[in-house]
């Protein structure tokens, strides 16, 4: 029988170019910084509280990544981060991204009361 390969044990973070975070075992790259990353989840942070969603095996384009770095295992326990479950922090989640939107309403209404406008979001690129 053949041995079962094994992997280093190596946990990574991804930050991905449209703001997610993915932590993960690194189990390809190549020269384009494409990834295949294993027993995935995705991580959402709010404030000082966090949530994991699993994701399992993962493959991230290249140019979708911002930042990828290796976890000190160590010190991932060491963290003044609370950790929620999923249905919390995507509850967190919500509630920010409505204050955020009443935030920009906000500023773009100061900013047309004062003659000047806004060009919108969904009109430029995401670079």
């Amino acid at each position: 029988t053949a041995a079962p390969l094994s992997f280093p044990a190596e946990k990574h973070l991804v930050l991905l170019r449209d703001g997610r975070t993915l932590i993960g075992y690194l189990r390809s790259i190549d020269q384009f910084a494409n990834l295949v990353l294993h027993q995935t989840v995705e991580r959402i942070h709010v404030g000082k509280k966090y949530g994991d969603i699993p994701r399992g095996i993962f493959v991230v384009r290249g140019e979708n990544v911002v930042l990828l770095g290796e976890i000190d295992l160590e010190k991932e326990s060491d963290t003044p981060l609370q950790q929620v479950s999923i249905e919390e922090i995507l509850e967190e989640q919500r509630v920010e991204q409505q204050a955020k939107q009443e935030s920009e309403k906000l500023k773009v209404q100061a900013l047309k009361e004062r003659g000047l406008s806004v060009p919108r979001a969904d009109t430029l690129d995401e670079y």
